[in-house]
């Protein structure tokens, strides 16, 4: 009897998931064991007609498949074509050693079509973790697939090329080793936004840094059209973390939409309707959430006291650790969440608290309930706070050439290269990922910007998680500057960005 393997989704990562069937006399009957889930049970009536249109009989009497190990729950379609390899291999159909050393995912349709899958990827990095050389998987997954180096990749569009393969009767062609890459797609160019050189100035930090933003200011200003320019200053990913990004994709189902690797950063913009789950991640076998597939990018929260404050109350943890966590009975699942937070708001529900060219019709009390939907805690996550103001006509309709991205783009890699080398042993590649014991060795303050920061602790009321933020936001303006001391003039520039942090009315 031949093993067939395949693999389960935990978090991002693939578990070897071992398939046995066995075929005994008795009253015809299908059961699948080793805790499948109703997607999973419902597959033996796809299976039986899938095999049967193939040109392959279905086993007569009492059929047994067992999914091992017994304690994972399996869910999805993905398990199709892998029991019914272990199927044929049992009815003496297959009988070649290649089946040992395979993996195989794939939903199948009634008439034997090989259908797309999730966690593709996270197969592939297992097949290749547990040594294993071959990989089948749906046509529209190979794209992904072909991440992963080292391996041979086969793409199937029906069950009867996998069995003729398999006997040698028609064998396929392995896929390519180079992975398609996903072209860029048009961001906002700086040099397109009149105006707004102190906020421009802001993002520019934030990129170099990793550093949370809030953007604030009446409606109409440009928040969102900054937030959206960001990421076109932004570095592109290294291969590593395309690669862990393109496998939370996979396990969200989302890879196989945009077959291709991207060294884009991501960039989500969830509605303020989201739910904490399609925010932070669950479901009763955990999935990602928005925060997930933002991972190593930027999560847009546009009109952030919209937001439900018990959804808002979420981010704090995932903001500090860079990961969340997510219990449930038959385990703990982690997902990366290493993002970069932009939010925009208004001053008040009709906008125009702080324009100086509208009056403000809202009320004290509107007012007040508006601004405190926001918690302190959350408020002082954020690194830089950039009021975004009216423009005046002749900003507007200047045609003066602007900056363009590249040429932030380029002061911000240079930024980052300081910090990747000087984090190269820690594993973190920004000043915002520093903790306290990282700073104290490599964060070196000059006296004057000592004093300066002293005084700001002291006369601006500031928490020790804000203190702290201030420093490392000077030394991103360091970094940019290329200096290699924070200066008093890098502590006054983050403080411009740190003060009046909440509108008083």
């Amino acid at each position: 009897m031949f093993t067939i393997t395949s693999s389960a989704i935990f978090g991002i990562r693939a578990i070897p998931v071992s398939i046995e069937t066995d075929v005994s006399a008795g009253i015809p009957n299908f059961t699948i064991v080793g805790l499948p889930d109703a997607s999973v049970r419902e597959s033996r009536d796809r299976l039986r007609a899938a095999i049967k249109n193939s040109g392959f009989t279905f086993p007569r009497g009492h059929v047994t498949v067992n999914l091992a190990p017994a304690h994972l729950r399996k869910q999805g379609g993905l398990y199709d074509l892998p029991i019914a390899v272990s199927i044929l291999s049992r009815t003496g159909v297959l009988e070649t050693p290649i089946l040992q050393q395979s993996v195989f995912v794939g939903e199948l349709g009634l008439g034997g079509e090989v259908r797309a899958v999730r966690g593709v990827l996270p197969a592939a990095l297992m097949a290749k973790e547990q040594g294993l050389p071959f990989l089948f998987v749906p046509k529209e997954n190979t794209a992904e697939a072909m991440l992963v180096q080292g391996i041979q990749i086969f793409g199937l569009s029906h069950l009867r090329e996998l069995i003729d393969h398999l006997c040698n009767t028609r064998l396929l062609e392995p896929c390519g080793t180079e992975p398609k890459i996903e072209p860029s797609s048009s961001n906002v160019c700086f040099s397109l936004i009149n105006g707004q050189a102190f906020a421009k100035r802001g993002l520019e930090i934030a990129a170099a840094g990793g550093h949370h933003v809030l953007l604030q200011g009446p409606p109409g200003t440009g928040k969102t059209l900054l937030a959206r320019a960001l990421s076109s200053i932004l570095p592109p990913l290294n291969y590593e973390e395309a690669v862990e990004i393109t496998s939370i994709r996979s396990v969200c189902g989302l890879s196989y939409s945009s077959p291709a690797i991207s060294f884009q950063r991501p960039f989500r913009s969830p509605h303020h309707s989201c739910s904490a789950a399609s925010l932070i991640g669950g479901g009763t076998i955990p999935t990602p959430g928005e925060i997930s597939l933002a991972h190593r990018g930027v999560l847009f929260l546009d009109e952030l006291p919209e937001f439900s404050r018990g959804v808002l109350e979420h981010l704090r943890q995932p903001l500090e650790d860079g990961s969340v966590t997510i219990a449930r009975t038959f385990g703990t699942v982690e997902f990366p969440s290493r993002f970069q937070l932009i939010a925009a708001r208004n001053p008040c529900p009709c906008g125009f608290l702080t324009d100086p060219k509208r009056d403000c019709v809202c009320s004290q009390p509107q007012i007040h309930r508006y601004q405190t939907r926001l918690s302190g805690p959350l408020l002082d996550r954020f690194d830089l706070v950039i009021e975004v103001p009216n423009l005046e006509t002749k900003d507007l309709t200047n045609d003066e050439t602007l900056e363009k991205s590249s040429a932030v783009q380029e002061r911000v890699m240079q930024a980052r290269q300081i910090q990747q080398e000087r984090f190269a042993a820690y594993g973190i590649f920004v000043n915002q990922e520093m903790t306290s014991a990282l700073m104290k060795k490599h964060v070196r303050v000059s006296a004057n910007a000592k004093t300066l920061l002293d005084e700001a602790f002291s006369n601006q009321m500031l928490s020790a998680r804000g203190y702290f933020r201030i420093q490392k936001t000077a030394q991103t303006i360091a970094d940019l500057a290329g200096a290699s001391c924070i200066e008093e003039e890098h502590v006054a520039e983050a403080l411009m960005f740190r003060l009046d942090r909440n509108y008083r009315t």
